[in-house]
């Protein structure tokens, strides 16, 4: 490669030709138009590497190149001349990615007359936000890239990481990335490039997306940049949307990639039905597919899926597989006999008792003796018909009416405080660890806690493939209310409103991973607990004082823990891992 060039005058003025080198592949350069570019070019962008085509003299060192891929990384190789014989060269090996190219010109950019509010978008200042950055990619099933890679190419001007920030949090809640193909190679297009674009589906502020790119272009224009160009996949019309509203178009540029596992549904054919499974099926179908195992969806409303290795085939819903047993399922199922079971096991729980149709005596002397209580069906799940914090006589009776709805049968237990926390144990070992939290809403200054619900809810929806919302209920409204707030108060900018009493996803609760924080006592009682029911694959629940302290409370335990909620830990391999150990990465 060429040394780096300082930034010219590059910046394409009306009536100039169109670039030539990147939108006509079949377009030979001349001596002329490549004078002062560099050769062979290849950028190491830590989730893989950028093979910039239009640089190689021969396509065969494209393919040597791509052949070079590191496991579990995604290169990339843009704007490649004659991409057809390229990949005729590789057939087996390469393949045309099913992306669009759009392009910028920046001459033309027209910056936004308002602000976008509750967005904050800056440059990365640390290495540890690098780590952040990565968190986003997780969640979002992108490629973890290396932080220390990343931090040392933010140190150069040649490529900008930006991270956006909800200014009512103070959050990172979205990142893209751009590369500057003037300092990289001497491009005599004066051409940059926009990648990895993310928003937090769940915690980003409306227009987060849009300002992330905004800042990227201005910044490029400031440098006297002719385009900036983005690739993006064919079928993300929320994304196209966005890039059209900005002034972007179309150009034949196309991008050519390895068929590598990470690859495969892109130049594989997908199972019929995939698209429409929900995310805690999906997590599992892709990992299954990325191994090479057939996936047959079977029910795709009951996220029923049937996978086969060989001659060997195990039908799934979501994580429960034919390897849990009837028996360990009513265990879980029933949660008296769940309780019954932990303590035999020395796993500590909550003190109970027991209500039935009218029958409130040892449930109301419970109440007096601990001063507040959750009542609950005795079988249920998703949080339906539970009542937290009941601290009088009245209320429990009330508490149990509702509970009663759902099963015949209502335990009452002593409300413990502390944090709620899932663990999820598969094939004895304990993969990751949250903290659940009840639904909350943030003010902004202008929305009333009714809107602000809408809002938040909507986004709930969006990142869970609609198995989140937060209800607008009485339950809402009274939670409201004894925050201090009525449903059409406007809660001041950052003030953060309960709206929930559980921390169930599915009413809109949150998750925050702490497996790494996670003390070993809690971790050894999550698996005995386990081993007690006799189950593969659970979600156990504990309320704790401290995540990274030795005290915890038993709550219930999950035969179908939600995978997809756990990311980036590496629930759905160890899954996988546990269904088909033969195809167990090495």
């Amino acid at each position: 490669m060429t040394p780096l060039r300082v930034a010219g005058h590059r910046r394409r003025e009306h009536g100039q030709p169109a670039p030539s080198l990147t939108s006509r592949s079949w377009h030979e350069p001349t001596a002329h138009e490549i004078e002062g570019m560099g050769t062979d070019v290849v950028l190491d962008l830590g989730w893989g590497q950028l093979v910039f085509g239009q640089t190689f003299r021969e396509l065969s060192g494209i393919v040597a190149a791509l052949r070079g891929e590191e496991t579990g990384r995604r290169d990339i190789c843009v704007y490649p001349r004659d991409p057809q014989v390229l990949v005729g060269m590789a057939p087996d090996e390469l393949f045309i990615d099913p992306s669009l190219t759009y392009r910028l010109d920046l001459h033309r950019y027209r910056p936004r007359p308002d602000v976008i509010r509750g967005v904050f978008v800056r440059t990365v200042t640390s290495a540890a936000e690098m780590d952040q950055i990565n968190d986003l990619y997780a969640r979002n099933g992108m490629v973890a890239a290396d932080a220390a890679t990343m931090w040392a190419n933010h140190r150069t001007r040649t490529f900008t990481y930006l991270v956006a920030e909800d200014t009512r949090t103070g959050k990172i809640v979205g990142t893209v990335t751009g590369v500057d193909h003037e300092l990289a190679f001497g491009d005599p297009e004066g051409g940059t490039s926009l990648w990895c674009l993310v928003a937090d589906k769940q915690d980003a502020p409306p227009g987060t997306g849009e300002a992330l790119v905004r800042v990227l272009v201005e910044r490029y224009v400031g440098r006297s940049r002719a385009y900036l160009d983005l690739s993006v996949m064919h079928d993300n019309t929320p994304a196209i949307t966005l890039y059209r509203k900005l002034g972007f178009v179309r150009v034949p540029a196309v991008c050519v990639k390895r068929k590598n596992p990470i690859n495969t549904a892109l130049f594989a054919s997908r199972p019929p039905g995939l698209e429409k499974l929900n995310p805690y099926a999906l997590i599992i179908a892709e990992e299954a597919l990325r191994r090479g195992i057939r996936v047959e969806v079977t029910d795709a409303d009951w996220g029923e899926m049937r996978l086969t290795v060989g001659g060997r085939t195990i039908l799934t819903r979501e994580s429960l597989s034919e390897f849990t047993s009837a028996v360990a399922m009513s265990r879980c199922d029933d949660k008296r006999v769940t309780r019954r079971i932990m303590r035999r096991a020395g796993v500590r729980v909550a003190r109970g008792a027991l209500a039935g149709d009218g029958d409130l005596e040892d449930a109301a002397a419970l109440l007096r003796d601990v001063g507040a209580v959750v009542v609950k069906p005795a079988r249920g799940e998703q949080g339906r018909g539970i009542t937290v914090g009941v601290t009088d006589e009245a209320g429990l009776g009330k508490a149990v009416a509702y509970a009663l709805q759902f099963c015949p049968d209502v335990l009452v237990e002593e409300l413990v405080q502390g944090d709620d926390l899932r663990v999820v144990v598969i094939d004895r070992q304990v993969v990751a660890a949250a903290v659940r939290r009840p639904a909350e809403v943030v003010g902004d200054g202008r929305n009333p806690v009714v809107d602000l619900v809408k809002a938040t809810s909507r986004r709930r929806e969006r990142a869970t493939g609609g198995e989140s919302s937060i209800p607008l209920d009485d339950t809402t409204a009274e939670v409201v209310a004894e925050a201090g707030y009525a449903m059409d108060d406007v809660p001041p900018n950052g003030e953060r409103v309960p709206v929930r009493r559980t921390a169930n996803l599915h009413t809109g609760g949150t998750i925050e991973d702490v497996t790494a924080r996670l003390h070993p006592t809690i971790a050894e009682a999550a698996v005995r607990a386990a081993e007690a029911l006799g189950i593969p694959v659970t979600g156990i629940d504990f309320l704790v004082p401290a995540v990274d302290g030795p005290d915890y409370v038993f709550i219930e335990a999950n035969e179908r823990p939600g995978l997809a909620n756990h990311e980036p830990q590496p629930v759905a391999e160890r899954f996988v891992d546990l269904l088909f150990p033969e195809t167990r990465r090495r």
